[in-house]
């Protein structure tokens, strides 16, 4: 922290750097060395309060450079107490003014902290939704891969055929592992409790494709063939009572009896979080009929194999399938035309909710930017009613330093104290955003308050401090004894053209939202007019459990696009 702090040296006016450079750097040291033989906690604040200290006068001294002598140690600070000591002091004179004025620190903390508390709670979902990786060994090396086929009267994407899959898995140069997946919705009987419930049955080289093992038990193996399940951890937690004794034992699923093999851990979904059951498929190429389109497979791409090379890899071995399979001359000419489809399995994931997401964090950016105009337009009114004291201070020996510090230090108060109630915003909003957002949006069930989003407010806090407290410490540095004799004159132009400012930007950005949210409503206007094509009126849908329930290849088909 100390080469932290001398290396923010280098960030003061080349000019004051030369004139006072060295002797800072040596106060830090004495000051940080006394710090820390207090603890690590005088020392963590002791170079937060500094690196302040630093960048407030960097920034000072570019806009408004103070005459020589002005940012003078004072005497406190002569005796060897530091800057720390300095800060909390003035954070303390900062809280009593803002106490005789509890008009302005009520709207203040209010402003902020509404608009910080909501940006908070959307950085959570973002955070858990986008940003956190995948819980999958080397998950940048996972890939989707599907069929395209330019020119022809399927899809502009659609799933591979099994024949993909078997020539695929020998393709070991541009692909390690390669394994099927699916997802569809079957009865799962316990004892007396029968539901629906969402299942997948995927060949076993899924798993060892992602990587991944069960919390307790195993994975499958080929001499299971179907009559083994592995249960997700909720399944395990709400069907089963977090029994252990689970593993080994037999339940009806999917129109016939299987033994729970493993339980996966709470932070496996594969391929969306809905899924409690997966069936293991161990298929065959004996037989295998070309051109059932519909599989959706996962790779492992070696590490430094770029997905071009891939792609191509994938292109040329598909030319060969219609003479190796046979096929109707349909199935030739799609293979004649086919494009294989690889991209990262993240991007095909949440790839749909990534803009959206993205777009409603910058949109909260907006409005908390709004917020600091405000808040800093209040600053400013607040610095000319105090101009004359600031004068009063500067007459009797105060420095540039000094005066702003103690504006700064009143939007430190006020942030800290916005953010603690954004924290307390963000905990109660969102679990209402996760609720009212739609239920396909991938781990978002999971978004909860932590250490990083804890983190990110209190970024947004210091940054907030800095944005809202640093024009009228700008003002504040500028004030001469002048002021004294101007009395109660009231401020000059110049003085309101930054507030004018101010209001202009808070407009631009207004105005900004008002437009997107009118193009959005809009386009939702546009969407509910469009003609279906077809009766909506009393059409209902339902699901049936019953006692003779389909076979496996009935309920997991994966054929989609038949090609005969």
């Amino acid at each position: 922290m100390k080469e932290f702090l001398l290396r923010l040296v280098g960030c003061l006016p080349p000019r004051f750097r030369d004139d006072f450079g060295a002797g800072v750097g040596e106060q830090i040291e004495v000051d940080y060395e006394r710090a820390r033989s207090r603890g690590w906690g005088a020392a963590v604040a002791f170079t937060v309060a500094t690196a302040g200290d630093l960048l407030l006068v960097a920034v000072l001294e570019r806009v408004r450079p103070a005459r020589p002598g002005s940012w003078g140690m004072d005497t406190e600070k002569r005796r060897g107490d530091g800057m720390m000591r300095t800060w909390w002091r003035d954070l303390g004179f900062a809280w009593r003014s803002l106490r005789r004025s509890p008009s302005f620190m009520l709207t203040a903390v209010g402003t902020i902290g509404v608009a910080l508390g909501i940006t908070s709670a959307i950085f959570a979902v973002v955070q858990k939704v986008l940003i956190e990786p995948l819980p999958y060994e080397d998950a940048d090396r996972l890939v989707y891969i599907a069929a395209s086929a330019p020119g022809f009267d399927f899809p502009d994407e659609f799933g591979v055929s099994l024949e993909f899959y078997f020539e695929y898995r020998e393709l070991t140069d541009v692909l390690e592992d390669v394994g099927t997946f699916n997802s569809f919705t079957n009865t799962l009987r316990i004892g007396d409790r029968v539901e629906r419930v969402r299942m997948s049955i995927p060949t076993p080289s899924m798993f060892t494709t992602l990587g991944v093992q069960p919390m307790i038990g195993r994975l499958p193996v080929a001499e299971d063939e179907q009559d083994v399940m592995l249960i997700s951890h909720a399944a395990w937690q709400d069907w089963f009572g977090a029994d252990p004794s689970v593993i080994g034992r037999g339940f009806e699923v999917a129109g016939g009896t299987r033994t729970v093999i493993g339980v996966m851990g709470p932070d496996f979904a594969f391929p969306n979080e809905g899924v409690l059951v997966w069936i293991p498929n161990n298929v065959r190429n004996e037989g295998l009929n070309p051109g059932r389109f519909g599989v959706s497979l996962v790779g492992r791409v070696p590490e430094g194999v770029e997905l071009e090379a891939v792609r191509a890899r994938l292109r040329d071995a598909s030319r060969v399938f219609p003479e190796k399979y046979g096929g109707s001359a349909r199935y030739v000419r799609l293979m004649e035309l086919h494009e294989p489809i690889v991209r990262p399995l993240e991007e095909e994931l949440f790839g749909f909710v990534k803009a959206p997401l993205w777009v409603l964090l910058g949109s909260m950016t907006v409005v908390l930017l709004i917020a600091c105009a405000n808040v800093t337009n209040l600053f400013l009114v607040r610095s000319e009613r105090n101009l004359r004291d600031l004068a009063v201070r500067r007459a009797i020996g105060a420095g540039s330093a000094q005066l702003a510090r103690l504006q700064l230090s009143e939007s430190v108060v006020i942030a800290g104290m916005a953010g603690v109630l954004a924290v307390g915003l963000a905990w109660v909003t969102l679990p209402a955003l996760v609720s009212s957002a739609p239920g396909q949006v991938p781990r978002l069930s999971e978004a909860v308050l932590t250490p990083s989003t804890f983190a990110f407010t209190l970024l947004l806090c210091l940054i907030v401090a800095i944005v809202c407290g640093l024009p009228p410490a700008m003002r504040a540095a500028g004030a001469r004894t002048s002021a004294l004799r101007e009395g109660a004159r009231g401020t000059t132009r110049r003085r309101h053209r930054g507030r004018d400012a101010l209001v202009t930007l808070q407009t631009a950005l207004a105005l900004t939202l008002l437009v997107g949210s009118g193009l959005l409503l809009r386009s939702f206007q546009a969407l509910q007019a469009v003609d279906p094509g077809y009766d909506v009126e009393d059409v209902f849908t339902f699901q049936m459990a019953i006692e003779d329930e389909p076979g496996m290849e009935d309920a997991a088909s994966l054929a989609r696009f038949h090609l005969d």
